[in-house]
């Protein structure tokens, strides 16, 4: 069962385009699958109504960093529709084996932090849980000019991926190195070398392990209106062992 916290239901129509196209390529050495699916909704103009006119957003960074700009529930309609119909399709892509559909968490995003305001930890690659059995569905609801999303491998130890074994060594190198200089993460630093980079797309979603390390490939500031920011929906996906 999907348990989707604090959602409400719409009217508007967010069904699934029947044919999406979908392809599956590998992140890397680590080879990890990164699902990417096009034409996702019959309506997607639906959700960018929707995320403009009922709801509210609001920041959900802090004193120690967090997602740089404002955030605002998703419809539990819409995240029930994706998750149903995709869960299939990540089951074979990432070979789950036994596993049953847990918690699912959704919300708008989008970037308004300009990069002279980004703390250090928003300024590098992140990952959202070590946990394998955790997917981020990034759905962009904004075209290529607002900035993809890059995927990227640590020099220092190899990792491109950061499981529970990992991270104590994955902390401590990082702890070694300099505070990254300001602005978004775009390309190869010292520290990060980037492996992959997928361009924003209109109704375009990627579907990756939320270990992978990753950061959205912003060019600066973004409006708050989300008819014309970088607007996207995020999916949170937990399995649990059947």
């Amino acid at each position: 069962m999907v348990r989707v916290p604090g959602m409400s239901v719409s009217s508007h129509d967010f069904s699934l385009s029947p044919r999406p196209a979908a392809r599956l390529s590998r992140l890397g050495r680590e080879g990890e699958p990164l699902l990417c699916l096009d034409g996702l909704m019959r309506t997607p103009a639906a959700l960018i109504d929707y995320a403009a006119r009922e709801t509210r957003f609001a920041p959900v960074h802090g004193p120690q960093g967090g997602y740089p700009g404002i955030r605002a529930p998703a419809p539990l309609d819409y995240v029930e529709a994706v998750v149903r119909a995709l869960d299939p399709a990540v089951r074979d892509a990432f070979g789950l084996g036994a596993v049953r559909l847990g918690r699912a968490e959704c919300n708008f995003s989008l970037v308004t932090l300009a990069p002279g305001a980004l703390l250090p930890s928003q300024r590098a690659p992140h990952i959202d849980t070590t946990d394998p059995l955790q997917f981020a569905f990034l759905h962009y609801l904004c075209g290529p000019e607002q900035g993809g999303t890059g995927f990227y491998r640590h020099r220092a130890t190899g990792f491109e991926a950061i499981t529970p074994e990992r991270a104590p060594r994955y902390e401590a190198a990082r702890a070694a190195e300099p505070v990254p200089a300001p602005g978004y993460i775009r390309g190869d630093t010292a520290e990060f070398e980037r492996i992959a980079a997928v361009d924003a797309a209109f109704d375009r979603l990627l579907v990756y392990r939320s270990r992978q390390l990753h950061s959205g490939l912003v060019a600066g500031a973004g409006s708050a209106d989300p008819r014309h920011g970088r607007l996207t929906a995020n999916i949170f996906l937990t399995y649990r062992p059947a």
